[in-house]
């Protein structure tokens, strides 16, 4: 099913970068700039991004937790549209460097259009797998991404992957989509809830646990929040959560 997840994955994000819709508009996280501001951007973020890159598909806001300074190197999983990419770009200003990672050709050329046409100068584009970083080891020095690491079939190796690329004392802040309970099975078999952010989801405490044997220590959840009140049941055992950890010193 590994492929089969893959496959349908890559597809439904070329299509959702064509026509800059929701991952799943059934279950709530809907229409863009809505959604950005329903995840804590401020106003100052949302005039700051490139309209295009606003595209609704994440579930919190890494940049506001990531605390970053002038000069860092930060690297997003699963970049889309790029509004995160841009918003760190800001911060980090002409001597640090945004680099975004998609395995999508749409989203990429989204994104890359985005920064040709807004003038952003460090920031860029690569094509590539969460599991299977394109960056080089102990090269970064930020981690980020929004509700992507549920859609990898092997989430431990992701955490592996960025545990390889932080450089010693990095940190990670990631925001994602997590269980309270069990899902139904015909639901974690089925390739659309995989692609809406459903499927794949683990249970907070797993996914817990697998930041912490990739090597990554001083966990902390920053953010956390859940679905209530006229959603389908299984929705209500589905948590966004922000996660901070940090890569050791030495």
């Amino acid at each position: 099913m590994r492929d089969d997840v893959r496959d349908f994955v890559r597809t439904r994000y070329g299509r959702i970068a064509k026509s800059g819709g929701s991952c799943c508009p059934s279950c709530g996280c809907g229409d863009s700039d809505g959604n950005a501001r329903s995840m804590s951007y401020s106003e100052d973020d949302l005039r700051s991004a490139p309209p295009e890159s606003m595209m609704g598909l994440g579930c919190g806001n890494p940049i506001a937790y990531a605390d970053l300074t002038p000069g860092e190197v930060v690297l997003d999983l699963g970049s889309g549209g790029g509004i995160d990419v841009f918003l760190a770009a800001k911060r980090v200003g002409e001597k640090g460097r945004v680099i975004g990672v998609d395995m999508t050709d749409e989203m990429l050329g989204r994104a890359r259009d985005a920064a040709v046409q807004h003038g952003f100068m460090n920031v860029e584009f690569r094509k590539g797998e969460i599991e299977s970083l394109p960056v080089g080891d102990s090269s970064v020095d930020v981690v980020i991404s929004n509700c992507v690491i549920n859609l990898s079939v092997d989430k431990a190796r992701v955490f592996r992957e960025i545990h390889r690329v932080l450089k010693p004392g990095g940190r990670m802040v990631v925001s994602d989509l997590v269980t309270n309970g069990d899902l139904p099975e015909d639901l974690k078999r089925s390739l659309d809830a995989w692609a809406s952010c459903i499927a794949g989801a683990v249970e907070k405490e797993v996914y817990i646990s697998l930041i912490r044997e990739s090597g990554l220590e001083d966990i902390r959840i920053m953010a956390e929040s859940g679905y209530s009140g006229g959603v389908p049941e299984f929705l209500t055992k589905i948590k966004s959560i922000t996660v901070y950890a940090a890569k050791p010193k030495v």
